[in-house]
């Protein structure tokens, strides 16, 4: 869940500008369930995401053990991989630029660094992560963060390995996160709440 900051503690988004910013994702995806592309791609339907499986890729799951709950959809292959989560946002809101500080300084506190880019969505997160290996040792983890505002949604992405390293040659790789759906549905939840996922029956269980 992220936080949201009052707009005592931030400037009010200019809401001509976030209304671009949306009708540009409507017509180049991540898409929103509401306006489907007619594209006649085959996506999992994972409830509030459908992804479109990448040739030479698995799609799995992360499953909180205690709840069962489903946090996370990655497609993962051997070069690298794609995490995808959705959040509550607000109608005709720029959720992306309150939360990337917190992310950036959530990574800082914990040993890393993130700074930003500009990328094919718009700022983006580059950033070296503090992970401990199976091992027991450290290393730094390079992944890639990016932010999609929807109607009403936002799309949380990081690219992890060769596409975190390289992004002027992630065009495959951001192709798939440009055909994710994404299903906000017409319930009410609070602003930075994940949207909920769903298990099918043959997903990879990862603890």
């Amino acid at each position: 869940m992220f936080r949201r900051r009052s707009r005592s503690d931030s400037e009010e988004p200019e809401l001509a500008d976030v209304d671009e910013e949306i009708e540009e994702i409507e017509e180049s995806g991540p898409w929103d369930s509401e306006s489907l592309p007619g594209d006649e791609v085959d996506r999992v339907d994972l409830g509030s995401l459908r992804v479109a499986p990448r040739d030479g890729a698995e799609l799995r799951l992360q499953v909180d053990e205690n709840t069962g709950e489903v946090q996370s959809v990655m497609l993962a292959a051997e070069e690298g991989a794609l995490e995808l989560r959705a959040f509550a946002a607000p109608r005709n809101g720029d959720l992306w630029t309150e939360v990337r500080p917190q992310i950036a300084a959530d990574i800082s506190r914990h040993g890393g660094t993130a700074t930003e880019r500009q990328g094919r969505w718009g700022t983006e997160l580059v950033c070296q992560m503090q992970v401990v290996l199976p091992d027991g040792s450290q290393a730094m983890q390079p992944s890639r963060i990016i932010g999609v505002n929807g109607a009403r949604w936002l799309l949380r992405a990081t690219f992890l390995g060769q596409p975190a390293l390289e992004p002027d040659g992630a065009e495959d790789w951001e192709n798939a996160l440009a055909a994710v759906v994404v299903h906000r549905g017409t319930h009410a939840m609070p602003v930075g709440d994940a949207l909920p996922l769903t298990l099918p029956d043959d997903a990879q269980r990862l603890g």
